[in-house]
């Protein structure tokens, strides 16, 4: 991973983003504006339709970043350029990239099946026909790769620990869609793209240094999503839930790792890697976090110290000749 990647332009509050966040931001504000001009069109064209899934199958995958409310496309930005700027420097451009893909295809083929499923529960017929999108999806992701990196890290905006904004999110999600008409616009984006987020990061994410996949950390339990008097609950069918979906956890599938017998790690090797692997993503997200807040100009004494330290170093050479010719 590349933790000590550094940040162009740093020191500014609002300089240093990403080109990839910045790209798909513009895809986002671009979307925005046309369904503006093109309410219709676009979203008939774009959103998660599931009765008109055929023949317009690629809904599944531009639902996710197509936002046409200002009040979604506003956090919306903000949230993907911060976490271009904190995770993508952590990860890696292409591993930031697919991240993003994953859980938006996760996000939204879910949406499809549980909207078909509650249609044929219910007989109503918004279920298929209410247009769905939205980049809340991809946000909660976000925010649950917060959490792997850095749990006991604190968000400054909202002064909490980041293993709780997950879990808060999804209550906000679920809450706030109670003053919604159609809540399913809402509430599914957020739970999918929350547990589709952790299910990538727990059993898929390749980690070439360690020869590993997934996190399979015990401070990363989908338990550690609740609060704590409930988690002695949800572990038991948490457990159920994986083996059904996931099966064992795959180690030693990247190529040049050592041969691992499936679902028997190396004594010791994962919990250690997962171990390093959150106190350097801890102690990184840190440093950005703060630097966040920092200006260019606590740069100037430094770069004056290194200037005085590269002409003493010249004088010095230049009495050591001088003394050599002497001799």
């Amino acid at each position: 991973m590349s933790a000590s990647a550094p940040i162009p332009g740093s020191g500014g509050l609002f300089s240093g983003f990403t080109r990839l966040s910045k790209g798909l931001a513009a895809v986002l504000v671009t979307g925005y504006l046309a369904n503006a001009v093109f309410p219709h069109t676009i979203s008939d064209a774009f959103a998660l339709i599931p009765g008109r899934f055929i023949p317009y199958v690629w809904n599944i995958i531009t639902a996710g970043y197509l936002e046409t409310s200002i009040f979604g496309l506003v956090p919306s930005i903000g949230a993907l350029l911060l976490a271009g700027r904190h995770l993508e420097p952590f990860w890696g451009s292409k591993e930031f990239m697919k991240f993003i893909v994953y859980v938006n295809l996760f996000t939204c083929a879910s949406t499809f099946v549980l909207a078909v499923f509650l249609y044929f529960i219910t007989r109503q017929g918004d279920y298929l026909y209410a247009p769905i999108s939205g980049f809340h999806g991809i946000l909660a992701g976000f925010l649950v790769a917060v959490k792997q990196i850095g749990p006991e890290q604190e968000i400054p905006v909202l002064k909490l620990r980041a293993k709780w904004a997950p879990s808060l999110f999804v209550s906000f999600g679920i809450l706030s869609s109670l003053f919604f008409p159609a809540p399913i616009q809402i509430v599914p984006f957020i739970v999918f793209g929350t547990y589709g987020a952790w299910m990538y990061l727990r059993y898929f994410q390749k980690k070439p240094e360690a020869g590993l996949k997934g996190d399979a950390s015990a401070e990363f339990a989908f338990a550690t999503f609740f609060p704590v008097p409930l988690q002695n609950f949800v572990n038991p069918i948490s457990t159920v839930f994986e083996k059904m979906f996931c099966g064992q956890r795959s180690q030693a599938s990247i190529v040049g790792a050592p041969d691992v017998e499936l679902g028997k790690p190396l004594p010791g090797s994962d919990s250690a890697e997962a171990s390093r692997r959150r106190e350097r993503g801890a102690r990184a997200l840190e440093e950005r976090l703060s630097s966040s807040f920092k200006t260019v100009a606590e740069d100037l004494p430094v770069k004056e110290t290194l200037t005085r330290a590269r002409s003493s170093k010249g004088d010095l050479e230049t009495s050591i000749e001088s003394d050599k010719s002497a001799d």
